[in-house]
């Protein structure tokens, strides 16, 4: 390992490293900070990371301008069964950024250069601030100030966390006058953004068979629907060999995920144009608005530099852990579709994933199951499945699409409480259309018509 442009070591945890930090936010690419690495690469390790990272992030939340949250990405890792920290800085978009404590004087300012930190040159400090970027969505102010959060509090409440009274200046939802923000809007619990997945049939958008609306409501919670819906979408197909039975999925569901949330969080709201999701009979389109964010190009953008267009929701969706980590999202998409399933213009980015065919057991899973479900097994699911109460079709329709999923996931997709998906699966069972195979690890085997 050898210190780069974009990488930096650190044998320990220093009163500098919000100068590295400034310096890599003002660089067109961000960049890496290894604390626990000296500067030859041998990994030194540190004493004390989980207290080490507490520091990192309040240091950096404090005693850098603008705000850098939603900017850095704080993780440990273990390297020659040593902790090492590595600090993930994206390139930031309200350049130049500094050192809070020397206000706007030039001492607070440094870019990268090589693989070095150096102090910026007065005249790239005006440049930047000429064309520093005023129009996101965390200085528009909300046309409704009258908003209200329960929703954006109980996902927080979910992973640990709590929101105080000072919530909306602490995730940063207000503008600098004291009003409520876009941001703000995006988040509340009733807003007017509707966010749609369309399904066709066939490969153009001729014939629309549904119009799946999932908005109005707190942007997490509808995307929380879209990738349910998706989930709901994205079948299990398989085939019986000599040798054992194998599955796969239509469509790979980590990458459907990590795209679903890069159209969501990276997409241009300045215009009020949300992104769009499409199903069609050979693939799944998502369309986000905005191309991309200035100063990317495509090969940045592939190699995983991340840029956030609108930083505020990225610290939200990091918060409440549907992000991993800053600048994985493209990369792990790359490990199962290639670059030639995105395109780019100047107002657009298209991800287009083509659909998985394979030969299920017993013939295919397509049709209707119940007047809305793929198919028919044995020929006779689709038959049995209309007498059925349309709570229990819907039972049979997730686990047709996805023979291991749990009652919790069930719970969860349709909104209702375990006991009574208990009383579904009780009655699939209890007419031989289900039965399960295995326990936590099992799944959910197709009798009817065997």
């Amino acid at each position: 390992m050898i210190e780069t442009n974009r990488i930096e070591f650190k044998s320990e945890l220093t009163d500098n490293l919000e100068r590295e930090v400034v310096a890599f936010l003002n660089y067109r690419e961000g960049g890496f900070i290894y604390i626990g690495i000296d500067k030859l690469g041998n990994i030194v390790g540190v004493k004390d990371s989980d207290g080490d990272q507490l520091k990192i992030k309040d240091r950096l939340k404090h005693n850098i301008s603008p705000s850098c949250l939603g900017l850095f990405d704080v993780v440990s890792e273990q390297k020659e069964g040593k902790s090492i920290i590595k600090v993930i800085v994206a390139s930031g978009s309200e350049k130049p950024y500094s050192l809070k404590r020397f206000g706007m004087t030039e001492k607070g300012f440094f870019i990268r250069v090589g693989s070095a930190t150096e102090p910026m040159p007065q005249r790239m400090i005006d440049e930047l601030f000429s064309k520093r970027v005023r129009n996101s969505i965390s200085k528009i102010k909300s046309n409704c100030q009258d908003l209200t959060f329960e929703q954006l509090k109980i996902y927080y409440e979910a992973t640990g966390s709590k929101l105080n009274s000072r919530f909306a200046q602490n995730l940063e939802l207000v503008t600098e006058e004291g009003f409520y923000n876009y941001v703000a809007y995006l988040l509340a619990d009733n807003n007017g953004t509707s966010v749609k997945v369309a399904k066709y049939k066939g490969t153009t958008r001729v014939y629309l068979i549904e119009n799946n609306e999932y908005g109005y409501c707190s942007l997490v919670k509808a995307t929380k629907q879209v990738l349910d819906k998706l989930e709901l979408e994205n079948k299990t197909l398989a085939k019986i060999t000599s040798k054992e039975r194998e599955e796969k999925r239509l469509w790979s569901p980590i990458a459907l995920r990590e795209a679903v949330i890069n159209a969501i969080v990276h997409n241009d709201y300045t215009n009020e144009v949300p992104p769009k999701f499409e199903i069609f009979d050979d693939r799944i389109e998502i369309t986000s608005a905005g191309g991309l964010p200035e100063a990317l190009n495509q090969d940045e953008f592939f190699d995983g530099v991340s840029v956030p267009r609108n930083k505020e929701l990225m610290r939200v969706f990091k918060d409440l852990e549907m992000v991993e980590q800053m600048g994985s999202g493209v990369p792990r998409i790359l490990e199962s579709y290639g670059k030639e399933f995105f395109s780019f213009s100047q107002n657009f980015l298209r991800m287009s994933f083509p659909k998985e065919l394979e030969e299920v057991d017993g013939g295919t899973i397509g049709g209707q199951v119940g007047g809305q479900v793929g198919g028919q097994v044995g020929g006779q699911v689709g038959e049995i499945a209309n007498k059925l109460t349309s709570g229990a079709q819907k039972v049979l329709e997730l686990i047709l699409a996805n023979p291991r999923i749990s009652r919790k996931d069930l719970s969860q997709i349709l909104g209702i409480n375990e006991s009574a998906i208990q009383k579904y699966l009780k009655l699939l069972k209890e007419k031989k259309i289900i039965e399960r195979v295995g326990t936590t690890t099992g799944y959910w085997k197709i009798l009817a018509g065997a």
